[in-house]
């Protein structure tokens, strides 16, 4: 009888491996979703193993074969350097992954901590000068913001991503103090104060591990909407600079070519709009297998 309780006692999941299989389970229904992951990894490997991958030096210039179109040699064609668009593409997808993690980061770094500490104690510093200080920042046209903070910042990856960041920001603030609100009433967090657990404790070992999922879906999302801000500013001169690779930058310069050299904008532009695509459809993905009450 009592290897049979045992027996039984085996069988039996415990909540969060049960939860966690359900998630699983949830996302891999989605086939856009599980695409969009798949196509999302393998630019990522693309951006890691670009050496290894491209077949040219992404900044050799062969005045021989400018401007020629897709071939064996080269797949993708050149552009008016004589440079190979399928290295330089390659290497692009490098700075735009780089970019849109290290913005999103940025932008995490600073949400976080500040809705965090706003929501949970709340008052006059929570309402007149973290919330309108976010109101006023989201009262800006994102692209037009991050111009205008580049413009000032100067030219280059480096201060394009801190623009970027600081663009996104206000946004991780207004969803961590929001999901933070909710939170602080419950149950365990008032058993937990009335046990005594410090109020640093108490948000970070147990009201922000409740938070992190719709924060996880938003960073995804970000990181998309990173990535075209990033090629707007490198199209517009003020993000990636010459010689150095960038999607933006190839569009920029594809656009003198367009009636003879096409593929010089094709290529570059074609992968922003997969990769965008591919980061959005694992972001829903990720959204309906964390909270299946949101479909």
């Amino acid at each position: 009888m009592e290897a049979t309780t045992n027996q039984v006692e085996l069988k039996v999941e415990s909540p969060k491996k049960k939860m966690m299989k359900e998630m699983f389970g949830r996302f891999f229904q989605n086939k856009l979703a599980v695409i969009g992951g798949i196509f999302t990894l393998l630019l990522v490997f693309m951006a890691i193993f670009a050496p290894v991958i491209a077949p040219y030096d992404p900044t050799e210039q062969d005045y021989a074969k400018f401007l020629q179109g897709p071939s064996e040699e080269n797949v993708m064609g050149t552009d008016e350097l004589g440079r190979d668009i399928l290295s330089r593409v390659i290497y692009g997808a490098r700075v735009s992954i780089q970019a849109g993690l290290i913005s999103v980061g940025i932008a995490l770094l600073v949400g976080i901590p500040v809705g965090l500490f706003s929501g949970y104690y709340r008052g006059v510093l929570d309402e007149y000068v973290v919330m309108r200080f976010t109101d006023a920042l989201l009262s800006f046209p994102p692209l037009v913001l991050a111009l205008s903070l580049a413009a000032v910042l100067g030219a280059g990856l480096q201060n394009a991503m801190i623009a970027i960041g600081i663009i996104f920001t206000p946004n991780f603030i207004r969803l961590m103090r929001a999901e933070v609100l909710s939170q602080r009433e419950r149950e365990y967090v008032t058993a937990a104060k009335a046990s005594g657990i410090s109020d640093f404790k108490i948000m970070f070992v147990h009201i922000f591990p409740n938070c992190l999922p719709p924060i996880l879906v938003q960073a995804t999302l970000a990181i998309a909407a990173a990535i075209i801000s990033e090629a707007s500013l490198s199209y517009l001169g003020l993000g990636t600079q010459p010689p150095t690779a960038s999607w933006g930058a190839m569009l920029s310069m594809g656009q003198g070519y367009l009636a003879d050299a096409p593929w010089i904008s094709l290529f570059p532009g074609l992968f922003i709009f997969l990769t965008v695509l591919s980061i959005n459809l694992f972001g829903d993905g990720l959204r309906d297998a964390l909270d299946p009450k949101l479909k």
